[in-house]
């Protein structure tokens, strides 16, 4: 009999975990460090960082650290104990939910202690056995998940591709019907690994022709996206049209959580079934007063002020990007992906060369998860950037374009292999 240990042992963990021992702690899992922002220290180096989701740069801001001490003082981190069921539940997670599920503009809202762990039940909860699934192609991993979990029918469509979409609802709900099920469709407003934007306009409008509900996950759109930071369901003016929304409290609000706004009687029931809530301890108290500040501020005139800095900058980067001829596909959001011929032996080159001589920290995206013989190198404008860091980052990127041109990269790696 195989024993489970030594298949692990003698898998290499794929294309990039066959590197592990040399890329650990630089490449993989590398060590940031100091105050949270735009410029932080690796490898005890100063260095212009793009890699962090704090889109609104909540993570330092003085009200929130202030109100995140006091709370972590006052309350301590084991409170409330148990699950929001049983033992779990205060009138603080009662309030933070009123806000949440206002701001959205649903009749109710349920807070997650984890927002991975939370979309992901939330299918799991949501979709019985003759139920169909219909997803985007591109769904981040926490739907993927979910969606594994269900023992029913689910379809994916094309990437953003509406009349796709159609055919595959035509088809779902078909099979619904046959089953005597329901049909719900699971997109993204923002897709994280590009910064496309979901059709969510054009998924709503397929309401008229087919009978289904929509669920989104709009961690990478809540709190930015809409003029009022409501997400990418208040940029294409299709609040009403969202049955189910969820956010992260991961990107926006530089926290840890996420909550799901939806019909008051949906989300009692999600209350009483979900079991990554109604199993898993209740949100630490510390963290829901915390995450009740970073909701005030993204809800008032200063959140209305760091959206439009963040949206110069992302308007800055992503401009400048694409008038000096990258390619950074159809990205809209403040996540921009700058997509350049290489392989794995070139990036890790190229990376080395950013860190090391261009001082500049961007997290970097290779085969498997993309196609072979491309490289993205994921930068994630924030608020507390400056135009000068775009103007910086341009010119570096110009700069590493111009030495794989040359082969500059590839000549270093064959005198490696030579020695």
């Amino acid at each position: 009999m195989l024993d489970i240990f030594d298949r692990i042992s003698r898998d290499s963990g794929g294309p990039i975990g066959q590197y592990y021992e040399q890329a650990y702690g630089y490449y993989l899992y590398p060590r940031l460090e100091g105050e949270l922002g735009p410029h932080m220290t690796f490898n005890g180096v100063e260095c212009l960082n793009w890699s962090l989701n704090n889109y609104l740069g909540l993570a330092n801001h003085p009200e929130i650290r202030k109100v995140d001490a006091q709370a972590a003082k006052d309350w301590g981190f084991a409170y409330p104990m148990g699950s929001r069921m049983l033992t779990g539940h205060t009138r603080y997670h009662e309030e933070l939910e009123k806000k949440f599920a206002d701001f959205e503009q649903k009749e109710d809202a349920f807070l997650f202690n984890f927002g991975y762990q939370g979309i992901l039940s939330a299918i799991d909860t949501l979709v019985a056995r003759h139920d169909v699934i219909v997803y985007d192609a591109e769904a981040h991993a926490c739907l993927l998940d979910g969606i594994r979990l269900h023992v029913g029918y689910s379809y994916k469509f094309r990437h953003n591709d509406a009349e796709h979409c159609d055919q595959i609802l035509a088809k779902a709900c078909a099979k619904a019907e046959e089953q005597g099920g329901g049909v719900l469709l699971i997109t993204e407003g923002v897709f994280g690994m590009t910064g496309a934007l979901g059709i969510l306009d054009k998924i709503v409008a397929l309401k008229k022709k087919h009978n289904f509900r929509i669920m989104i996950d709009d961690a990478h759109g809540f709190g930015i996206m809409g003029e009022h930071g409501r997400g990418t369901s208040e940029h294409f003016g299709v609040i009403d049209g969202v049955d189910l929304y969820i956010a992260a409290f991961a990107k926006s609000m530089a926290s840890i959580g996420g909550f799901i706004a939806g019909p008051r009687k949906i989300i009692n029931y999600l209350r009483l079934n979900m079991r990554s809530q109604v199993y898993a301890k209740s949100m630490p108290l510390p963290l829901v007063i915390g995450n009740t500040k970073r909701m005030e501020i993204i809800d008032s005139p200063e959140g209305d002020e760091l959206r439009t800095k963040l949206r110069t900058i992302t308007s800055a980067l992503q401009k400048g990007l694409r008038d000096n001829g990258f390619d950074i596909g159809p990205a809209e959001a403040c996540v921009c992906p700058v997509l350049i011929k290489g392989g794995l032996e070139e990036a890790t080159q190229v990376v080395k060369d950013l860190r090391e001589n261009y001082k500049l920290f961007c997290s970097i995206v290779t085969y498997p998860v993309i196609p072979k013989g491309m490289i993205i190198f994921r930068i994630i404008a924030t608020a507390v950037h400056t135009l000068e860091d775009v103007e910086y980052t341009i010119n570096c990127f110009k700069e590493i374009r111009n030495k794989i041109d040359k082969g500059i990269y590839a000549k270093e790696i064959a005198a490696m292999t030579i020695k």
